[in-house]
């Protein structure tokens, strides 16, 4: 990986964490303030309200990001022009989103067993607009390759969110509103952001000067946007299940939590595919299979080595985790999380491997994959649910993402060829193992256990180091990313310049 690649991922990933941070200390609150059945209304509002942006709002700005990442270094002058076409796509598909979302609401609330969710629905439909508007910009910014803007966006975002719905939930409470003060706070938040990445555009006064067919970003969002829907329903139907199969808001609430903590992998790597998405689709459409070729396997190599300890770690101390996130009350979450923390791990791997192919232009395959992957998970968690519980769906899930993980990879070799050395993995796999069976020997304390990880952790990277795995290349890289040559108000001016 490059070293403006390894410095990109840098910044974005660590907006990445105070943005999901902030998610969790925003869960925390409002599972301590709502109690375990109002917050799982609470998830179900939020995760079905915020899904549907994810799946309607985010494929034609990603189409956009692609192809801008093509173009913005040789005619800038075409930038606005396609920025101004997703505009008009992405203002229809989501305009009817909300009012269909709005008026459905009803429906919704009756397939879940609970009319009394309607209006909170209904109110929450004004997230789709905000949201969208936010995500907007960090596609665009993704595709024009400014990664510090849209990392400092990120991290103001995660602060913005943080004080509008904590603050407005806490405000309403007083009144017997708290579920509806957070959820305008999922509005008022991205609102304050679009108001920020617009005053930064940097190519607000180029020039228009080209051509550009608004067809190639419709050809190409229709696969990613049924992907997306496919992927976010095999991500979320365990819980809809639980709530519909169980009819219990408790164990929704504690499964809500167990999937919440169990998801940390997946946002810290998201990341990853912010970054390989623009620069997969710049190296093939350059024709340079040979560096699509090392940007994929550094990138992979990456993300296994530090992805499987990190699974591997939660899992086990899961008890500590889910206490210190949601106090005892939610006890009951930390085994289900033990077991989907894995299934997030694997599904990682598969949505990084769908930006990765997607960056070339096989959007179809993804497609395909997250369908099957959705059949499959509908039809195991179904039947485990109703055997075993909670865990059962955490158990369905994790064999289902291992499937399209495995799926997933076997399409990316046949498309680049190898992904990264046998040998690289077998190490990683015998550290990850070693270090496993090491923690067996230390206490899951309350605070404790995050000194026993960071040890943990070190000896894993010994014994990489050992095995010639991590060696003074990778230390050269991790150097170079936190050498200081400028303050980060110069770096921040250059990049809006």
């Amino acid at each position: 990986m490059s070293k403006f690649l390894v410095k990109s991922f840098f910044w974005v990933t660590a907006s990445e964490i105070v943005y999901n941070l902030s998610a969790y200390v925003i869960h925390a609150v409002m599972g301590r303030v709502l109690g375990p059945a109002e917050y799982g209304r609470y998830g179900l509002v939020v995760t079905l309200t915020t899904m549907t942006v994810v799946l309607f709002a985010q494929s034609v700005p990603t189409a956009m990001a692609k192809y801008l990442s093509e173009i913005f270094e040789a005619n800038e002058g075409l930038i606005p022009i396609i920025k101004r076409q997703t505009i008009k796509i992405q203002s229809v598909i989501v305009g009817s989103v909300t009012v269909i979302f709005f008026l459905i609401s009803p429906l919704i609330a009756h397939w879940l067993n609970d009319p009394s969710l309607t209006n909170l629905f209904r109110l929450s439909s004004l997230v789709i607009p905000a949201f969208a508007l936010a995500s907007f910009y960090f596609y665009y910014y993704t595709g024009i390759h400014k990664f510090k803007i849209q990392a400092f966006l990120k991290t103001t975002r995660g602060i913005s969110r943080i004080v509008f719905i904590i603050g407005l939930a806490l405000l309403l409470k007083k009144h017997g509103m708290a579920l509806e003060g957070a959820i305008l706070g999922y509005v008022a938040a991205p609102l304050s952001i679009f108001i920020e990445a617009r005053a930064l555009d940097p190519y607000k006064k180029v020039v228009k000067k080209g051509n550009f067919d608004w067809k190639k970003l419709a050809v190409f969002a229709w696969p990613v946007t049924i992907f997306l829907i496919a992927y976010q329903f095999l991500n979320t139907i365990d819980l809809y299940l639980v709530k519909g199969i169980l009819h219990s808001d408790f164990q929704t609430g504690i499964y809500n939590a167990a999937i919440t903590v169990g998801t940390i992998p997946y946002n810290l790597f998201y990341a990853l595919t912010i970054i390989l998405l623009p620069s997969v689709s710049k190296t093939t459409s350059a024709n340079d299979h040979s560096e699509t070729k090392k940007i994929i396997g550094q990138s992979l190599r990456f993300m296994v080595m530090f992805l499987v300890p990190m699974c591997l770690l939660m899992s086990y101390f899961a008890g500590p985790i889910i206490n210190i996130f949601y106090t005892s009350r939610y006890a009951l979450s930390a085994p289900v999380m033990a077991v989907y923390v894995m299934a997030e791990g694997f599904l990682t791997v598969f949505y990084v491997l769908t930006f990765i192919l997607n960056g070339a232009g096989k959007v179809k395959v993804p497609m395909t994959v997250a369908i099957l992957g959705l059949v499959l998970n509908t039809i195991l968690t179904y039947f485990l649910i109703k055997s075993y519980g909670l865990m059962g769906a955490a158990v369905g899930t994790s064999i289902m993402a291992f499937i399209v993980m495995a799926v997933g990879l076997f399409y990316t070799y046949r498309e680049f060829g190898y992904l990264f050395k046998l040998s690289s993995f077998l190490k990683i796999t015998l550290a990850s193992a070693i270090m496993y069976f090491l923690s067996l020997l230390f206490s899951k304390g309350h605070y404790i256990f995050i000194l026993w990880s960071v040890i943990l952790f070190a000896v894993y990277m010994l014994i990489l180091f050992a095995l010639k795995e991590f060696g003074s290349d990778d230390i050269d890289t991790l150097r170079h990313l936190f050498k200081r040559k400028k303050a980060p108000q110069e770096e921040l001016k250059e990049e809006v310049v």
